[in-house]
């Protein structure tokens, strides 16, 4: 009996904590659904009585090209870190290069740069090279974020692979790229998600290196679409609402789906056999 008290206690603390935590995007969306003459009612309505769709609408009308762009930006980060980082994973779980200890010990420094330093760094260099204000230039700076997560979280899972695996594909006549794309890569799918997952993320959440970077281009992502949304329509709630809404869901879908292989992958190499 008092087990089972606990628990239900537990459960109830953990449910207002979660309530807690998810009340400002609940009001997010009750403020996107509002309608513009009722944003400043005292009190506000906890539920949209009378939903408008006006700010959705203003979304697909003003919004598309930055979500398009951050798309793109996401998706080229993706396909860049994962092109960088496996490789390089397998390369120091499995081939032990000379320096590899150093290597990681560089990685694990580089998460530890501020975004704005490296972004003022590149800032400097893509002037000299005349690539600012370009999409590509943001999947490259963004890269810098992405690939020292990814080349720890591969090296971590690929270290547990089992040696024999890779033993009998070389008895194969497998060399090592053979054995890296064939037997390594399909058995890793948990890492490939975890750090595909992150990265789309973090590149589709990047406001350093796009205001920096990209700051008056044609491709601007959804964060500057936001920030400028809201200088622009600073009495639209409503419509700077529901941008927010939208912005919100492929990451909020993504973590849905890849919830159980992120599970799986962030906790490889965390317990020895």
């Amino acid at each position: 009996m008092k087990s089972r008290t606990g628990k239900r206690r537990y459960t109830v603390i953990g449910l207002i904590l979660t309530a807690v935590m998810l009340f400002p995007v609940y009001w997010m969306v009750n403020v996107s659904l509002t309608p513009q003459q009722d944003m400043r009612k005292s009190p506000p309505d906890l539920l949209p009585l009378h939903p408008t769709f006006e700010g959705y609408r203003a979304v697909l009308n003003d919004q598309m090209p930055y979500l398009g762009t951050s798309l793109l930006i996401g998706l080229g980060t993706v396909a860049l870190t994962l092109l960088l980082a496996a490789p390089a994973g397998y390369s120091l779980a499995k081939l032990r290069p000379r320096g590899g200890g150093a290597l990681g010990l560089f990685l694990l420094v580089a998460q530890m740069i501020p975004g704005i330093v490296m972004a003022m760094g590149f800032y400097g260099i893509f002037l000299d090279l005349g690539i600012l204000n370009s999409w590509w230039g943001l999947i490259v700076a963004d890269s810098t974020i992405a690939v020292p997560f990814g080349v720890m979280i591969f090296t971590a899972f690929m270290s547990g692979i089992p040696g024999e695996l890779i033993a009998a594909s070389r008895i194969d006549g497998a060399g090592t790229f053979r054995t890296f794309w064939s037997i390594v890569l399909p058995v890793s799918r948990n890492a490939l998600v975890t750090v595909s997952l992150f990265t789309f993320l973090w590149a589709w959440s990047d406001f350093v290196f796009a205001n920096t970077l990209d700051s008056g281009g044609d491709w601007r992502p959804i964060t500057l679409g936001i920030y400028h949304y809201i200088g622009n329509n600073n009495q639209e709630w409503n419509a700077i609402m529901a941008t927010a809404v939208v912005a919100s869901l492929p990451a909020a879908v993504l973590l849905v789906l890849a919830q159980r292989y992120v599970a799986a992958g962030v906790t490889a190499g965390a317990v020895k056999d």
